[in-house]
């Protein structure tokens, strides 16, 4: 497919600017460009066929099966979208006095509200633009927190086999040092390596719950004990928080602050339709240390945006965040109501486990047992014995109009397809994902030649990933 610098035809364009009868006023020179900006020269008509082609190469849960683990890409309903879309919300300037933006500071006022009681936390802040981003503010409440009390030698952050990449790379950024435990045959934290592990030094934990094994960490009360006992603070990673919202809060597990990612689990886009948000919410006794400024109601009534905050750490980003995305999660949070948070969560679980159910007739399990939300997939014995691994698999599923799970993640697992249908996909599309699932397994140990170069069928076939990663194009290079 051409780029729209190689469809560029000179002269070409899609409008016309008409004389407005208003003088002309021209700039010094030196504010001027030497040469004008080398952009494409299209026709309208280029320019919507050449869009409408990207689309049609994009996959999303409006195409079709999408069981991405770990990512949760649910349904965004398009109603989040117009809530987003009202005047009043959309075209705001963040430097109005609050007097002017009452009803944009009480939707955040009240977004923190329910967020606080789904999570079990105390405070919100809304600042932290993408979940990565938020863990970065959550270690930072840790190490505020930890610093205040003058306490400079807890700088050892425990992270388990199992976590998300981002948990460690989080803590690094820090100025924290990386205490990896193992799992245990179970897949949940081994806790006797936990007790050995902690001591004066320890800062915290990050801990996902469910893990990223799709498992319920049925010790988390003993993991917070163990965790509190030592003077540390205990984080929650809420990337998962899909599989439990509703029913059970990381606030009542132990866990002192938790990061949500409003673009999984409270429905808003995610990846190329973000923006994202990775609200940071806490206990009381680390809200002091929250980004600033943070939004309260006034005696007599209304809202502020409140800066006198001595112990914050500061902004993690430009006012208070991307307001639209958390305008959408509002949106979705109303929508469902507390019975429907729950039902979302409890759907979620059923789906996974019921779509499991029906790869066990072939696939391998990593853990088996219930599973929460997501379940991990192993292709080890596969690769071993008949070279086929859990990207031919993965590869297969593009020619069948799926979209291919998580491959190689979790680490701890070998050739691992990390599988997440979510609460919207109906028993039928469970079904027919199933059929396809088992019928390209059975392909692909049948001719493992032909699984290698899957897919047949995609306008792009089996990229170099690796070079991809180390030497990106990021930009056009013009023929001279």
């Amino acid at each position: 497919m051409k780029l729209l610098f190689e469809k560029s035809v000179d002269s070409r364009r899609c409008t016309r600017f008409h004389d407005s009868g208003l003088p002309v006023v021209s700039l010094d020179a030196k504010y001027l460009r030497a040469a004008p900006p080398r952009l494409p020269q299209l026709s309208e008509v280029d320019i919507s066929r050449h869009y409408s082609a990207l689309e049609r190469r994009a996959h999303g849960v409006n195409n079709g099966f999408y069981p991405l683990g770990s990512c949760t890409m649910k349904y965004n309903p398009a109603v989040n979208e117009k809530t987003a879309g009202l005047t009043g919300f959309r075209d705001v300037h963040p430097l109005q006095p609050d007097d002017t933006v009452q009803g944009c500071l009480e939707a955040l006022a009240v977004t923190e509200k329910f967020l606080a009681e789904i999570t079990g936390m105390d405070a919100v802040s809304f600042q932290p633009a993408a979940g990565a981003h938020g863990e970065f503010a959550g270690l930072m409440l840790i190490k505020r927190y930890h610093e205040e009390r003058g306490d400079f030698a807890r700088k050892n952050i425990i992270v388990p086999d199992s976590a998300h990449g981002t948990n460690p790379a989080t803590a690094a950024m820090c100025g924290m040092k990386v205490v990896n435990i193992p799992s245990g045959e179970d897949g949940c934290v081994d806790i006797e390596k936990l007790k050995q592990a902690v001591d004066e030094t320890t800062a915290g934990m990050m801990l996902t719950n469910p893990n990223t094994l799709g498992i319920f960490e049925r010790g988390i009360l003993e993991i917070a004990e163990v965790i509190h006992g030592a003077g540390g603070i205990l984080y929650c990673d809420g990337a998962n928080l899909n599989a439990i919202m509703g029913i059970v809060r990381p606030g009542d597990m132990g866990f002192d602050c938790i990061h949500l990612n409003l673009h999984k689990t409270f429905s808003t886009p995610h990846g190329g339709g973000g923006p994202g948000s990775g609200a940071v919410a806490c206990k009381d006794f680390l809200a002091p240390f929250l980004p600033s400024p943070r939004i309260k109601a006034k005696e007599g009534g209304g809202y502020v945006r409140d800066d006198n905050m001595p112990k914050s750490m500061g902004r993690v980003k430009s006012f208070e965040g991307n307001f639209l995305v958390v305008i959408k999660a509002l949106s979705y949070i109303l929508t469902l109501g507390s019975e429907g948070i729950r039902e979302s969560a409890v759907n979620a679980v059923l789906n996974a486990n019921y779509l499991m159910k029906l790869l066990c007739e072939c696939y391998t399990v990593a853990k088996p047992g219930a599973c929460m939300h997501e379940f991990v997939l192993t292709m080890e014995k596969e690769a071993k014995e008949n070279h086929v691994r859990a990207t031919d698999i993965a590869k297969s599923l593009i020619d069948h109009g799926i979209h291919p799970p998580t491959v190689y993640f979790p680490l701890i697992v070998p050739e691992a397809l990390m599988v997440e249908p979510t609460e919207t996909e109906g028993k039928e599309a469970l079904d027919e994902a199933a059929k396809v699932f088992l019928s390209i397994y059975q392909d692909a140990l049948a001719d493992p030649e032909a699984a290698g170069k899957a897919p047949h069928s995609a306008p792009v076939g089996r990229p170099d990933e690796v070079a991809a990663a180390r030497n990106p194009i990021l930009r056009y290079r013009f023929e001279e």
